[in-house]
């Protein structure tokens, strides 16, 4: 299965091509996407993005993990979830979301098996 390609961010709503869904936050990895919804394991801004918000896309194979961390990156990303990551033998990158979505787009069109969770406001 390929990534989805994310078909358009702009602030609070994200469009995954295939989806009839939009998205406020995402997560998406090879042959699907959903919602990212921070209140189930408890995600804010401060102290940012957990493990548990990566389990499910690392349990999908994915090679790479592109982290989006909001459109003026108020997301923070600690050192420990990205070791988590290097750990589970995935590449991780982090961007602005917007430059992240370029970055996904890209790996999934070079075939790569990428996964990632995208934040689409500050």
């Amino acid at each position: 299965m390929s990534s989805p390609e994310i078909a358009s961010v702009s602030w609070g709503h994200m469009k995954v091509k295939g989806c009839s869904t939009g998205y406020k936050d995402c997560k998406v990895w090879p042959g699907g996407s959903r919602a990212w919804d921070w209140r189930e394991t408890g995600t804010d801004h401060f102290p940012g993005v957990q493990p548990a918000d990566l389990e499910e896309i690392l349990k999908k194979g994915v090679e790479t993990l592109v982290i989006g961390r909001g459109m003026s990156e108020a997301l923070q990303v600690p050192s420990s979830t990205l070791d988590y990551v290097k750990q589970n033998g995935v590449d991780v990158k982090v961007f602005q979301t917007e430059k992240a979505v370029k970055e996904y787009n890209n790996l999934a069109g070079q075939g790569v098996k990428v996964g990632g969770v995208f934040h689409s406001t500050c």
